[in-house]
């Protein structure tokens, strides 16, 4: 490998498979390998300006004739939660997060597993191994942290023990030099009535804000996927546009 290919990235260009979302149409991805060796400015301005991490690859939409995936991230500061957002929260005021390092456990794997089994079974991560897992958690060059959500079994817990607290919902995350990135994220999925997913982006809105991050970034908004449609309540929000980062209203 020569000093230009350790330095500055490579892309490549996957051969064209089914969409996972729009029934019908084909998708391309462009993608990167990430390394320690690469400068940490450049993996971040690539998370920053539309890539998306799975592992140690960076990758992005490359579609012919296609461009429903957009790049969508909350302005934290400006954000205001409404009457429904209200009441999740309230609704999960017994839920602990705790921040740590991305580290794999069984624990988390047995909630990853019934989470998929039931929502995502016919998904392309219906068949991921505890190793297939374990790498998804800690394969990473860069600033990872996971958040786990616990919930305490009454008023006189001590949070010394948050550890042994049932685990509710788990969000992976990378922090930005400018935000945070949700990577992934699954909970329990028998809990309707909590709204965990919704939750736990308005915990990390709330976690970038507390640490004077500007955004908080939801990865890609696909338009004509309804899987996709609750990215657009958390506003305001920005899509990146040929024209750079452009605030956006909701539709």
């Amino acid at each position: 490998m020569t000093e230009q290919q350790k330095h500055f990235p490579e892309f490549y260009v996957t051969a064209p498979q089914p969409c996972p979302y729009l029934p019908g149409r084909l998708e391309r991805k462009l993608f990167t390998h990430l390394t320690h060796e690469k400068p940490a400015a450049l993996v971040d301005n690539l998370l920053k300006g539309g890539f998306r991490r799975s592992q140690n690859i960076a990758y992005m939409p490359y579609c012919e004739g296609c461009h429903a995936c957009v790049s969508v991230r909350v302005l934290v500061d400006e954000f205001e939660p409404g009457r429904t957002m209200k009441r999740i929260s309230e609704r999960n005021v017994d839920l602990a997060p705790r921040r740590i390092a991305p580290v794999p456990t069984s624990e988390q794997y047995s909630l990853f597993r019934s989470y998929i089994d039931q929502r995502h079974a016919d998904g392309g991560m219906a068949d991921m191994s505890v190793l297939d897992y374990a790498m998804m958690v800690e394969d990473s060059v860069i600033n990872t942290f996971l958040t786990e959500y616990r919930q305490k079994p009454d008023e006189t817990a001590p949070d010394s023990q948050m550890a042994t607290w049932p685990l509710k919902a788990v969000a992976l995350c990378d922090r930005l030099s400018d935000g945070i990135s949700m990577v992934y994220s699954y909970y329990e999925p028998d809990d309707t009535a909590r709204s965990l997913g919704t939750h736990m982006i308005l915990e990390h809105i709330a976690y970038a804000k507390r640490l004077g991050l500007p955004y908080l970034y939801l990865g890609y908004w696909i338009r004509g996927s309804r899987k996709m449609n609750y990215k657009t309540r958390f506003q305001p929000q920005e899509q990146l546009t040929p024209n750079g980062w452009t605030r956006i209203a909701a539709e």
